[in-house]
């Protein structure tokens, strides 16, 4: 898999996880579907994605420059 896909890969498992926590966590709080479907959107929307996206460049920079000798 190349390093794009990789990032968008990772870019989605982390929007997904955040859906889900949030959808978990509005259903403890007493939110009926449509109030949870709402909040996990909110919570997709509010994901700091630069943090994720600059980890993950260093990582490709690394991988790409660590891995051979000279």
């Amino acid at each position: 898999m190349n390093v794009h896909m990789q990032m968008a890969e990772a870019v989605r498992q982390a929007c997904m996880t955040a859906a889900l926590q949030a959808y978990d966590e509005a259903g403890v709080s007493g939110l009926c579907h449509e109030g949870r479907w709402e909040y996990a959107v909110d919570a997709m929307r509010g994901l700091p994605l630069r943090p994720l996206i600059e980890a993950l460049l260093r990582a490709a920079e690394h991988e790409v420059g660590g891995g051979h000798a000279s």
